[in-house]
């Protein structure tokens, strides 16, 4: 007996299979049973014949609950009608476990309640189709990595240290009464392997304690963080360009289906093919006056904000060079304006805002310390950073990129607690 799985049973159309996996949905009539069995790869349906099975192993079949565990045999069938093509002839079924009576059903729920069941939301055939594009879009930034020949370097969770606002740390009692805190980011270690390896980058989870309850918004989240030596703000700019065009394109080649299930307009993801426009946040303030919009020079985007400006493109926008107090101390000032970070932030199209934050990195030992200071940061703590510019400084930049952000605008999804498997936000830490 062959034992395969849904998303290969076009290999084996005209043989006998054994499909292991979970009742999804059922419909019965007087002769057949139509049982859905999903069991991860996709779904099939399995028809069951009382002919052949009899009237005493038939009546059951019509009655076991949803999500029970079940064995099927059975002939593959080749069938244009049926989901993903094929269905199976059912020769045998076997109960592996009877389910309880299953909480999330057919009708509409809300989204508390399902997020308190986001280990069974999880199994929903939506849910599925977004695991998968987020999947991915992982597997796809690992191979354009690996393509760049980037080294992955993993950065630690915890930290003695902020990389970015103070404000948004979550404090850890570490040994010895001592503290750390949970990571914010890993680019102040990718620097440091970028100036070991000269192309580097992480991929991993992140932690920020802000009091938000927006779409955006999570307390822990993934980022992609690329780093390299010898490079400056354009390079920053053509590398995550380049970035976002593989991923979407990988999804679009690969994950076709699973955009089909979340009903995505596919068309808006094809214009990710073509350049993206890149303006100054000085011009990004002139547009936004231009269309009545109020906002001041100087203060830093919101949500409203940047859903004006990538309004304004079918593809995402990189915003280059914003004032240099709305940017991290790192950030390296604009050698033709002052005022002015070498920054860049990437803006999804269609209202979804930032995915992308980086740009260029101070390296001068002296300016970088005068930054500590500026903004209150203790010099002794960041004694291995500022080495970086004592032994071999050089132009370096990079950027962090949101996982949950990018799926959520790529699956076309409202709200970025979809976008990981199970989300922890401002009252949410459970399950």
């Amino acid at each position: 007996m062959t034992r395969t799985t849904v998303n290969h049973l076009g290999d084996h159309v005209g043989e006998t299979v054994n499909l292991e996996g979970w009742l999804s949905n059922r419909r019965s009539s007087k002769k057949l049973h139509f049982l859905l069995l999903r069991d991860g790869s996709g779904t099939v349906q399995c028809v069951v014949s009382r002919e052949k099975f009899g009237d005493e192993a038939f009546e059951p079949l019509g009655h076991i609950p949803y999500e029970s565990s079940l064995t099927i045999e059975g002939v593959v069938k080749a069938d244009a009608r049926a989901q993903g093509g094929y269905e199976l002839e059912a020769t045998d079924v076997r109960v592996i476990s009877e389910a309880q009576e299953y909480p999330i059903s057919n009708k509409d729920h809300g989204p508390d309640f399902l997020l308190s069941h986001r280990h069974l939301w999880l199994r929903s055939r939506k849910q599925v189709a977004l695991m998968r594009i987020r999947d991915e879009v992982l597997r796809a930034i690992r191979g354009f990595m690996h393509d760049r020949e980037f080294l992955c370097i993993d950065a630690p969770i915890f930290t003695p240290n902020a990389c970015e606002g103070t404000s948004t740390l979550f404090e850890v009692n570490y040994f010895d009464d001592e503290t750390a805190f949970l990571t914010q980011s890993g680019q102040l270690y990718m620097e440091a392997a970028a100036m070991a390896y000269g192309k580097a980058y992480c991929l991993g989870p992140t932690f920020r304690a802000e009091k938000s309850k927006t779409r955006r918004h999570l307390t822990e989240f993934w980022m992609w963080e690329p780093e390299m030596a010898h490079s400056d703000l354009d390079d920053v700019m053509d590398l995550a360009e380049d970035a976002l065009r593989t991923i979407v394109e990988a999804v679009l080649t690969n994950r076709g289906e699973d955009l089909e299930v979340l009903k995505r307009d596919i068309e808006a993801l094809e214009r990710v093919r073509e350049p993206f426009p890149r303006i100054s946040y000085t011009e990004a303030v002139e547009k936004m006056h231009e269309k009545g919009h109020e906002f001041e020079w100087g203060g830093d985007f919101g949500a409203r904000d940047e859903a004006l400006i990538s309004s304004l493109y079918p593809q995402p926008v990189l915003i280059h060079r914003y004032p240099q107090e709305v940017k991290a101390f790192y950030m390296k000032r604009d050698p033709q304006d002052d005022r002015l970070a070498l920054g860049v932030d990437v803006l999804a199209p269609e209202g979804y805002g930032e995915v992308i934050g980086g740009g260029q990195r101070e390296d001068d030992l002296d300016l970088l310390q005068g930054r500590l200071r500026a903004h209150g940061l203790s010099e002794e703590a960041f004694a291995w950073y500022l080495d970086l510019r004592r032994y071999g400084s050089v132009p370096h930049g990079g950027f962090g990129l949101g996982i949950e952000r990018t799926v959520c605008w790529i699956a076309g999804i409202e709200h970025v607690r979809e976008c990981i498997p199970f989300p922890r936000m401002l009252y949410r830490i459970y399950p």
